[in-house]
C-alpha cells in the first residue's frame, strides 16, 4: 500500500528545531492550507485547514535556517497520524500529522531579496541561487 499527500500552504509559527537523543535533527511547524469557493448562495466561503508537518536530518536543518512564519511551502509527504482534540467551545477537531518526504520553498523572495525557489527534497538535483544556500 501507499500514501501520499501534497499540500501548499503558509507556515503558521517559526520552525522549531530540535535533536534526538541520537543526535538526529528533526524540525516542526504548522501549515495552513486554505480554500476559497463561492457557495450556492453566492457568497464567498473560506476554510483553512491546519497540518502539523515533521521533517527530519538535513532537510529539518535546512528548513530551520531557511523558512519562518508566513512562508509559502509545498509539501509532499505522508500522513503519519490524525489526532482528534477538543476546542474551547467544545468542538470536535482533529490534528493532522504529516511526515515531510520533499519541500519546496515557494516565497518569490527570502529576506535579503534573494530569489529562494529551492527544494529539500535530496534525491533531486538542485540548482542552488544564490550558492550559499546549502542545498
Amino acid at each position: 500500500m501507499y500514501q501520499q499527500i501534497t499540500l501548499i500552504g503558509h507556515l503558521g509559527n517559526k520552525p522549531e528545531m530540535r535533536y534526538t537523543p541520537s543526535g538526529t535533527a528533526v524540525v516542526n511547524f504548522s501549515l495552513a492550507v486554505g480554500r476559497r469557493w463561492t457557495g450556492n448562495d453566492g457568497q464567498q466561503q473560506e476554510k483553512t485547514t491546519w497540518f502539523r508537518v515533521t521533517a527530519w536530518e538535513r532537510r529539518a536543518e535546512v528548513i530551520s535556517q531557511y523558512l519562518n512564519k508566513g512562508s509559502k511551502v509545498l509539501v509532499v509527504g505522508e500522513v503519519t497520524e490524525a489526532r482528534p482534540w477538543t476546542d474551547r467551545d467544545g468542538n470536535q477537531r482533529a490534528s493532522i500529522e504529516i511526515s515531510a518526504q520533499e519541500i519546496k520553498f515557494l516565497d518569490s523572495r527570502g529576506q535579503d531579496g534573494t530569489s529562494v525557489h529551492k527544494s529539500t527534497d535530496a534525491a533531486q538535483p538542485v540548482d542552488t541561487e544564490p550558492a550559499d544556500i546549502p542545498f
